[in-house]
């Protein structure tokens, strides 16, 4: 009878986005995260082929965890679902620096990045909603927003500033309000 397996795939995932989490990426190497784990480096090459493949499981999981900090700040009803949807990015970037800075932050000039994606569609269609836009135009109404948060975003991330919760609550209303005004929807 083979011998039972103690550490478990999602054990090494979870130390792994706990070792990113506290150490950044470049802290993520087998040897790390079996020191984490208290055991040898068998169990990361017996459950992940190469460690791209952890890494890759390790962004996917932190997506998972954005996705997750989105869905909440929707959920509380505290401001408009656009509006929350960007509060919490941001929050996550705070929060979750490291994280943030292997999803957002990344050099991704050899990755192929889907021009659609679950998260764009949702928030295309909030756009859509709020505002009557079609097509291209809800597009780039998003795409446009979405760098104005990313860019408070990354300055949090990079310690640049440190701006509160209220102003960057009326940093994201002036910025909707005057692309609204832009595309003559006041």
């Amino acid at each position: 009878m083979p011998p039972k397996i103690k550490i478990q795939k999602q054990d090494i995932i979870t130390a792994a986005v706990n070792l990113v989490r506290e150490q950044g990426e470049s802290a993520l190497n087998a040897r790390n995260i079996a020191s984490s784990l208290n055991c040898s480096t068998q169990p990361v090459f017996s459950n992940f082929a190469t460690m791209e493949e952890l890494r890759s499981a390790v962004i996917e999981a932190a997506e998972t965890l954005c996705d997750a900090y989105i869905t909440r700040e929707v959920e509380k009803a505290e401001y408009p679902p656009y509006k929350a949807s960007g509060m919490a990015y941001i929050r996550f970037a705070k929060e979750e620096t490291e994280l943030f800075k292997l999803l957002y932050m990344r050099d991704r000039s050899s990755e192929t990045i889907p021009e659609e994606t679950a998260q764009n569609s949702r928030m295309e269609r909030i756009v859509h909603e709020n505002t009557g836009l079609e097509g291209d135009d809800t597009r780039l109404f998003h795409l446009e927003m979405w760098a104005y948060v990313h860019g408070i975003a990354t300055m949090t991330a990079t310690g640049f500033c440190h701006l509160d919760r209220e102003l960057i609550s009326k940093m994201l209303t002036d910025a909707y309000l005057g692309m609204k005004k832009h595309y003559g929807l006041e």
